[in-house]
């Protein structure tokens, strides 16, 4: 099975890096990888997984419905925060930004909020922390998560950040 995938150093049976990468081949979902983000998505809804997860629900920039996608939130000196594992190209991305930040987060309740982007500046601690609370994104960006703070930096400004606000306007 291994030679169905790209291999890159670390990559193991034990960590499936290259699985994880093919489930994403072009940086877009695969209808495996959708599959699954609908099952996270539904129970990180219900606050059933214990670790950050989260589902993030924003309107579709193309379609107009509420669409959902399963995510890592993190928290940086009491700041909530989402990464992009896929970069730019991530629909996620394209979406919040359509709608210009507003957004609902679930994780066991309903939470109006507004996500702001980060400037890449200022992203590299964030990214560094989000990659050691979801270590499955690892195979997606190409700095180890205990790269020193300058290798972040050098990535910083391919892979959007995002910060959760309580949003007072109505969706």
């Amino acid at each position: 099975m291994q030679q169905l995938f790209f291999k890159q150093p670390g990559d193991t049976p034990q960590n499936g890096g290259a699985f994880k990468r093919w489930l994403y081949r072009g940086q877009k979902p695969s209808w495996i990888a959708k599959f699954l983000n609908r099952m996270w998505a539904n129970a990180a809804s219900k606050k059933v997984m214990p670790n950050g997860l989260v589902t993030l629900e924003v309107i579709g920039r193309k379609s107009g419905r509420v669409v959902s996608f399963p995510l890592v939130m993190v928290t940086v000196d009491g700041q909530r925060y989402l990464a992009s594992m896929l970069g730019e190209d991530a629909q996620w991305v394209r979406n919040v930004r359509a709608a210009r930040g507003k957004a609902i987060l679930r994780r066991g309740g309903c939470e109006e909020v507004q996500l702001e982007e980060i400037p890449a500046a200022q992203r590299a601690p964030l990214l560094k922390a989000y990659l050691s609370a979801a270590p499955g994104a690892q195979p997606h960006v190409p700095v180890h998560k205990d790269a020193p703070l300058a290798e972040f930096e050098r990535i910083a400004a391919e892979f959007p950040v995002f910060r959760l606000t309580a949003n007072k306007e109505p969706l």
